[in-house]
């Protein structure tokens, strides 16, 4: 069972998002509906499956890899809670 603290939810998301890159554009989207019945899917049609558009000035430079790497990063503690399929578009 997911914490309480860190339940994948596209606001919990999108707020360590913002702490951890300080995103100029940050669109957090929850597909999960979209996903019932998939492996990862809790059953309940949301916190499992999202969709990240995110921009950031701590991208510069860095890889595409090292640039989802940061956002995986930030998200850690979702993952370890429940969330299962993160698809991320660096937007620039």
């Amino acid at each position: 069972m997911p914490s309480p603290t860190f339940a994948p939810t596209a606001g919990g998301l999108q707020a360590a998002l913002d702490a951890a890159l300080t995103p100029t554009h940050l669109e957090v989207l929850d597909e999960s509906a979209a996903h019932a019945g998939h492996a990862g899917a809790n059953g309940l049609g949301y916190g499992t499956h999202f969709r990240v558009r995110i921009a950031s000035p701590a991208f510069a430079g860095k890889s595409r890899v090292a640039q989802h790497r940061l956002v995986y990063d930030a998200l850690q503690n979702f993952t370890d809670a429940g969330l299962h399929a993160l698809a991320i578009e660096i937007v620039t």
